[in-house]
């Protein structure tokens, strides 16, 4: 056999006994602070992505659970592809849809969380978001790209009329939520309100003085999505095994925290190292009628609609659909 024909069986035999591609073996998690975010937690405490990324047939996957202030860090994260899969609302998953769709092709995995975010005051004179003015200082996670902001938008819209829809986007400020409770509860730079997730307004509700103006159930009409996950298409399409480890260790992080959720307190109070909160208080946050973990995407496609209506993002998607991939589709979504 001649040294070329030699060669040729080689690189054939190494062709087929090596896989078609090598899966990547870390994948990099980012989340925000809160209740919100207890599935994650529990695929973290339990190793949950690892597991299912064994049932895979994948050899060690090292998985990195990094936590941000909101979603700016997250979403150029993604894109650059230092983070494999972002928690983050449902504008930032719209802009990211939008902005990426000639390149890494940014779509949801699934929703993670349903719960209603509060804007709480405690300046006496603001009985209204009407009363609003340039004396106030609302805390929002990101200004103007935040889940938050952008309700703010679609409540001055509402207000004030389409055009008018940045109205409060000057006394807005980006602060965490643990800074934000602290700047609102010493009434620190000017601070005086809060759009806030549990268990952050529920601490809130305890100082005297400070209330609820709305939620952003009201601002939308009804149940929304606050958190999705999201990855790119190139990563998903790279990593077929990694996506669906990921995925299904998401739907038993989830189903485990439905069937007891007593038990899931615990969990984040152990997790998240609070100490402010008890078992029976975040019991009663994640057990309320209006709270949910769900792969069930609600309101998204309204809160895209509306972006795409004040130019915040410039293709308009046909439905949510657009926005996640197929492996949610055949849920009851919206």
């Amino acid at each position: 056999m001649s040294i070329v024909r030699r060669c040729l069986l080689g690189l054939l035999v190494a062709a087929v006994a090596a896989p078609a591609s090598a899966e990547q073996a870390e994948i990099n998690v980012a989340q925000q602070f809160g209740v919100a975010f207890l599935p994650l937690m529990l695929m973290e405490r339990d190793k949950l992505v690892e597991k299912h990324a064994k049932a895979e047939g994948l050899s060690e996957v090292k998985v990195g659970w990094i936590k941000v202030a909101g979603p700016s860090v997250m979403n150029d994260g993604v894109i650059s592809g230092a983070l494999q899969f972002i928690s983050v609302g449902a504008p930032s998953l719209a802009t990211l849809w939008d902005k990426t769709r000639d390149n890494v092709q940014i779509k949801g995995m699934s929703a993670l969380t349903t719960y209603p975010l509060y804007l709480n005051v405690r300046n006496p004179s603001v009985k209204s978001i009407r009363d609003f003015s340039d004396k106030d200082k609302i805390a929002v996670p990101s200004v103007k790209i935040s889940t938050q902001a952008i309700m703010l938008q679609m409540a001055a819209a509402k207000e004030y009329g389409e055009q008018n829809y940045a109205h409060f986007d000057p006394w807005t400020v980006t602060l965490s939520h643990p800074d934000a409770l602290l700047a609102l509860t010493n009434n620190t730079a000017g601070v005086d309100a809060h759009f806030a997730t549990s268990p952050f307004h529920e601490q809130e509700m305890k100082i005297p003085g400070i209330r609820t103006l709305t939620t952003n159930y009201e601002i939308l009409g009804g149940p929304a999505t606050a958190l999705v996950i999201a990855t790119s298409t190139r990563y998903r399409e790279a990593n077929p095994k990694s996506y669906k480890a990921f995925f299904d260790a998401l739907k038993e992080a989830i189903d485990t925290i439905n069937k007891d959720k007593r038990a899931a307190a615990k969990i984040y109070l152990e997790q998240a190292k609070d100490t402010k909160n008890s078992v029976d208080e975040i019991y009663a946050m994640i057990s309320a009628a209006d709270y949910a973990y769900t792969l069930v995407p609600q309101k998204v496609g309204k809160t895209a609609e509306f972006m795409y209506k004040i130019g915040s993002i410039k293709t308009r998607p046909a439905s949510w659909k657009d926005l996640f991939f197929p492996e949610v589709h055949n849920l009851p979504g919206d």
